[in-house]
C-alpha cells in the first residue's frame, strides 16, 4: 500500500478514535462502564476474526503466537485500558477532551519509546523539535478540557 493511501486510511481509523469514547459511553450507560468495554471488544474480536479469515494466510499465522516476547501481548491489555478509561472520561471531559488526551499520551509514550528503543524499535532521538510537539500537545489537552 501506498504512503498517501496508507496515511488516509490511519486519518480515518483516528475519526474513528474520535466517535469510539461517545459511542461506547453511550453504551456504557445502559450496560456499565466495564460491561460496555467488555462488549465493544467482543464485537471488535468479531470483526477481526472475520478480517483474519479473508486475509492472506488466515489464521496460519498464529502458530507463531508463542514465539513473541512477554511484552509483546500487552497490546491487548493497553486497549482495555484505552476504552475502559475513555468511556469514563467522556463523561467529563467530552469527545475532544478524551482525544486530545489520548493523542497527547500516545504521542508522549511514543516519543519515550523512540529515544529508549524499546519493543523492537530503532532509536529515534529525542530532539528539541520532538519535545517541543509534545509540550505543545499537552498544552493543548489543557486549552480544550478546561472549563
Amino acid at each position: 500500500m501506498d504512503r498517501a493511501t496508507t496515511a488516509l486510511l490511519v486519518v480515518a481509523a483516528g475519526a474513528a478514535v474520535g466517535a469510539q469514547a461517545p459511542i461506547n459511553a453511550t453504551l456504557g450507560r445502559s450496560v456499565g462502564t466495564v460491561q460496555a468495554a467488555a462488549v465493544s471488544f467482543a464485537i471488535g474480536l468479531l470483526v477481526l476474526v472475520a478480517i483474519v479469515a479473508f486475509a492472506s494466510g488466515g489464521f496460519g499465522g498464529l502458530r507463531s503466537v508463542g514465539d513473541v516476547p512477554w511484552w509483546g501481548y500487552l497490546g491487548g491489555a493497553c486497549g482495555a485500558a484505552i476504552v475502559s478509561l475513555s468511556i469514563i472520561g467522556v463523561k467529563t471531559l467530552g469527545a475532544s477532551g478524551v482525544t486530545a488526551a489520548v493523542v497527547t499520551g500516545q504521542l508522549s509514550a511514543s516519543v519515550a519509546i523512540d529515544a529508549l528503543g524499546w519493543f523492537g524499535v530503532e532509536k529515534q532521538p529525542l530532539t528539541l523539535s520532538r519535545g517541543a510537539g509534545v509540550l505543545l500537545l499537552a498544552v493543548g489537552v489543557v486549552l480544550i478540557v478546561r472549563d
